[in-house]
């Protein structure tokens, strides 16, 4: 059963400077699947449509940048779809540690 997690992650760094660091974050991540697996994304203003595939399995996920927040749907197909929970929970920590939305304070 295919199923979706959705996040919001709140940020004050304005649409155009958290979309260029979740622009960069997906760079790194083909750079680092590249051998892999194969990613494409679209963007469309501040929303991009991502897609990874490796192994037979397919991962789909659509951002949306916000001034205030962004946006994240990933939509799991197959077997992946029974690690919800677990790719939930990593998927947050990893977007607010490596795109670092929220800047550090002074």
């Amino acid at each position: 059963m295919d199923k979706a997690i959705v996040v919001t992650i709140p940020h004050n760094l304005g649409a155009d400077a958290a979309k260029a660091r979740v622009a960069k974050g997906i760079e790194r991540l083909r750079t680092d699947l590249d051998k892999l697996a194969r990613t494409e994304v679209h963007w469309s203003g501040n929303k991009a449509d991502l897609q990874v595939s490796a192994l037979g399995q397919t991962v789909k996920a659509q951002l949306d940048v916000q001034n205030d927040l962004l946006r994240i749907e990933v939509q799991l197909f197959g077997l992946l779809s029974g690690l919800l929970g677990k790719l939930s929970n990593s998927l947050i920590s990893n977007v607010k540690g490596s795109l670092q939305l929220t800047p550090p304070k002074s």
